[in-house]
């Protein structure tokens, strides 16, 4: 479905924070806390992850899945790897 590290690059790339990404997607604030604390693949009641989901669609955002293609155009981010960056 979507990764935490989405979320948080999606929420990156529009500027804004998890209050204003919970009033897009008509879920509580701990909601969203709690989707993006996970690891990996966020896991939470299907209804409130296709709000999420469909909010930051209608924002702009296209998620693309792993080994997925992107036909759509306009500029985006990619994770090689998921995971968080390494530190040297």
């Amino acid at each position: 479905m979507i990764t935490s590290f989405q979320m948080r690059a999606a929420r990156a790339l529009l500027g804004i924070d998890q209050r204003t990404l919970a009033e897009l997607a008509g879920v509580s604030l701990p909601t969203i806390q709690r989707m993006e604390a996970s690891v990996g693949t966020v896991r939470g009641v299907v209804e409130s992850l296709t709000r999420v989901v469909d909010a930051l669609n209608g924002a702009g955002v296209e998620l693309i899945g792993e080994h997925a293609r992107s036909d759509d155009g306009g500029r985006g981010v990619r994770l090689r790897e998921p995971g968080p960056p390494r530190r040297i």
